[in-house]
Parts: C-alpha cells; sequence; structure tokens
C-alpha cells in the first residue's frame, strides 16, 4: 500500500480549486499525496492531531493552502518538524492578506511561501525537496523542467511567423 510522501491541506473545500493544481502535478511526478480539509479554527484539534502524526505516518513535506487569517499552515508548522510549505489563498484584499499571515512567523516555525494561489509552484517545491534522496522523482521533475523549456522555444518559434510592418524579427 502506498504511503502518501506529500500532504496537501486546505483551509476548506472552496480553496480546492487552488490546491488542485498541487494534487495534479504531484500525481502527475506519481508522487504519493494525501488531500484533506482541515480549519485552524474550526477544527484545532484535528490540525494538532494531523501535524502532530504526519511523520508517522510518512508524510515528507506538508502543503498547505488558506486565505483570510491564514493561519492553518503556522499552525501546523508550530507542530512538526517536517517543512511545511504556504500557499496564500486569494480571498480578501487580494490575498495580499494571507500572504503576509503566512510569510510573517515567528523565529523558528518557518513557513516557505509562494506567491498567491501558487498551489503548482508548492508542489514543484515539494518535488524539489524529495528528489534530494529519490532519484526517480528528481529524473520526472528534470524531463517537467525540460518541457517547460521547449514551451517556450516553441512559443517563440511561433511568435516569429507572426508578421507586422514594422516587426524586424
Amino acid at each position: 500500500m502506498m504511503k502518501a510522501l506529500v500532504s496537501i491541506v486546505m483551509g476548506s473545500t472552496s480553496d480546492y480549486a487552488v490546491m488542485e493544481k498541487a494534487a495534479k502535478f504531484l500525481d502527475e511526478m506519481e508522487i504519493p499525496f494525501e488531500l484533506n480539509a482541515l480549519s485552524a479554527h474550526r477544527t484545532p484539534e484535528e490540525v494538532e492531531r494531523f501535524a502532530k502524526g504526519a511523520l508517522s505516518r510518512g508524510v515528507r513535506v506538508i502543503i498547505a493552502g488558506a486565505g483570510m487569517a491564514a493561519a492553518l499552515p503556522g499552525v501546523i508548522a508550530a507542530q512538526t518538524a517536517l517543512p511545511v510549505i504556504g500557499v496564500p489563498i486569494k480571498g480578501m484584499l487580494d490575498g495580499l492578506d494571507a500572504l503576509l499571515s503566512i510569510v510573517q512567523m515567528p523565529p523558528g516555525i518557518p513557513v516557505a511561501t509562494v506567491g498567491v494561489n501558487g498551489a503548482l509552484n508548492a508542489a514543484i517545491l515539494s518535488a524539489e525537496m524529495l528528489a534530494l534522496s529519490d532519484e526517480g522523482i528528481a529524473q520526472r521533475l528534470k524531463a517537467y523542467k525540460e518541457s517547460l523549456k521547449q514551451k517556450i522555444v516553441k512559443a517563440n518559434e511561433d511568435l516569429s511567423a507572426v508578421k507586422f510592418r514594422f516587426k524586424v524579427n
């Protein structure tokens, strides 16, 4: 039976549209993950139980997305030694409130933080962490990054075919 290496946690299922990008990437990279909705304010006991038990369940990285007060990533980080990647979710103030809540952690409780709605980058960062000790993940990640390069190369080729009277390239 597979054990989750990455845990994706969101404050509520209303965050799923953003966090789904992380799940899709991990699935594409063949990295086992779990997906949960836990609220730092509405289910604090469950969050504590989750955070304290993550390592023993085999989890190696936690991606936590939250909007508004955005306490979830910090609450989880306070209760585990696993790396936590915070995803600020756009809500009030275009997500700036969530970004600042997640990135401004007290000394000793770090939360790596990606951009607003940056669940894909959180998943890529988690894969990079896991790739340090897993050659298979490292190779799949290398192929993914090469595909990003090829998309830009093709886009530039496509742009070269666009004609304007005063375009010189």
